[in-house]
């Protein structure tokens, strides 16, 4: 019986949740993907070949079980389903939502592959995990028994929660220090809620909250608090901060008002969503309303630039990006998002300089064209001279991408090894640091990269926290 539930993909075809029209969509930060029925879902998920080598699986980070819990999704086995997502998945309803699965696990499908359509993997995984929240599910986290070791974690994002989620689940007394006033790190303050609605990862820093984890926000590590105060309170650090350091470019007028970092204008309007005051939002300096836009960059969090000022109301969004659409790093799914609520992509074109001294008022823009491919197969992107054109733009916001600051210097950690990049060296397995009881994790480490990874990263570094704590690790360094 249950075979005859699978293996459904040469007679249905694939489909994702409707999205609601981009006309409705654009006047609104709600997630624009309307929810799954458990029919639909159960439809979708027994699309599922049940192959041999589940690709999907191995192309996940976290390294999801994903064939099984589709197959108790086809089962209508919800909760069996929900609980098996979530043994390896510290948050499968963020990643449901955000992972890039075009890239991961839907993109490696072996339906599709084969010309069928690739199974609609991530809202499964989010309709799971919401109707598991729903039903009471999701349940208390609740040590079996009470340790009196204790881990600092730096920074309230995913890689610091997943850690925590471990360890409190070990009974390790943890406390989590961030310079916001609010958890989550990016989920919180750097992605839109269109595509991550804010109630989602409040309820799990709730969940963490319930646990006993203590969370110390508005606390800034090098200024409010030295990193040394942090390790002579706790037997384990944990460094999550993430990279927040905006990339820049060194060209003609870039100190003009209305060049933006897209970090700062989403957290602004992150924050006006909260209905915190915002000054820069009120007084026009980070809000797209009424002007005409155009934002540098192609990865995700460009974006999340262009789909954040069309629903503030600007005049006109035009993304620039010096490749061609085939070689952009963001989410052809995102970019299909953003052109259907009227954002324009200017491909193979960057920006050369910026008119209108003290104030932008344009954006010169050099033409492109994809030359030879560079080390890693992408071709590199070349000058086409005498093309050269004037964009006119009222908020110009760089999406560049993000640099991590100089930590050991910041918080005068010396000894702390660093790559040449500026990240934090720590092992491929442990995630260990060059000092003793001190790990880190996250885009720290990686250079600015997925949530999914930085879950992954805060899991593993948890368990070698507690392998470190269990052979007195912690006693050994304070000798």
């Amino acid at each position: 019986m249950a075979k005859e539930r699978m293996l459904r993909f040469v007679n249905v075809s694939r489909e994702m949740p409707e999205k609601r029209p981009p006309n409705l969509r654009a006047q609104d930060f709600h997630e624009i993907y309307r929810e799954f029925a458990a029919a639909k879902a159960a439809e979708q998920a027994s699309r599922c070949s049940q192959c041999g080598v589940p690709f999907c699986q191995t192309h996940c980070p976290l390294h999801n079980n994903i064939p099984d819990w589709l197959r108790l999704t086809a089962e209508g086995r919800l909760q069996e389903a929900y609980e098996l997502s979530q043994a390896t998945n510290t948050f499968p309803e963020i990643c449901g939502r955000i992972c890039p699965q075009d890239r991961l696990c839907e993109g490696n499908c072996v339906i599709e592959k084969s010309g069928h359509g690739t199974v609609t993997i991530g809202a499964i995984e989010k309709y799971l995990t919401d109707t598991a929240w729903e039903n009471g599910w999701v349940k208390p986290i609740k040590p079996g028994r009470e340790r009196t070791e204790s881990v600092g974690i730096v920074g309230a994002g995913p890689g610091g929660l997943s850690a925590a989620d471990v360890l409190r689940r070990a009974g390790v007394q943890v406390t989590v220090y961030d310079s916001y006033d609010r958890a989550g790190g990016l989920m919180t303050y750097g992605i839109p809620s269109f595509k991550l609605e804010k109630d989602v990862v409040a309820q799990r820093v709730e969940q963490l909250e319930a646990a006993g984890v203590q969370f110390v926000l508005n606390c800034t590590v090098g200024k409010d608090l030295t990193f040394d105060a942090i390790r002579g309170q706790h037997d384990a650090v944990l460094i999550a901060t993430g990279v927040y350091k905006a990339r820049d470019l060194a060209m003609p007028g870039i100190g003009a008002k209305g060049i933006v970092p897209a970090l700062e204008f989403l957290t602004a309007s992150n924050r006006k969503s909260f209905g915190d005051e915002v000054p820069e939002y009120d007084n026009g300096t980070l809000n797209a309303a009424g002007k005409r836009v155009v934002v540098i960059g192609g990865g995700d969090t460009a974006m999340d630039c262009v789909r954040t000022a069309i629903r503030e109301g600007a005049t006109s969004v035009k993304c620039l990006y010096r490749r061609d659409r085939a070689n952009m790093p963001g989410s052809q799914r995102e970019t299909q998002n953003a052109e259907e609520e009227g954002v324009e992509f200017v491909w193979l074109s960057a920006p050369k300089g910026f008119t209108g001294g003290t104030v932008v008022e344009g954006v010169v823009v050099q033409k492109m064209r994809l030359g030879a491919p560079d080390a890693t197969g992408r071709q590199m992107p070349e000058l086409i001279e005498g093309a050269d054109y004037l964009e006119p733009a009222d908020l110009v916001i760089m999406a560049l991408g993000f640099e991590p600051e100089a930590l050991p210097m910041l918080w005068d950690q010396p000894e702390l090894t660093v790559t040449r990049w500026g990240t934090i060296r720590a092992d491929f397995k442990s995630h260990a640091t060059s000092l003793a009881g001190v790990y880190a994790v996250g885009d720290i480490v990686r250079g600015a990269s997925l949530v999914v990874w930085a879950i992954r990263d805060g899991r593993e570094a948890a368990d070698a926290m507690l392998a470190y704590m269990a052979e007195g690790g912690a006693v050994a360094a304070a000798e």
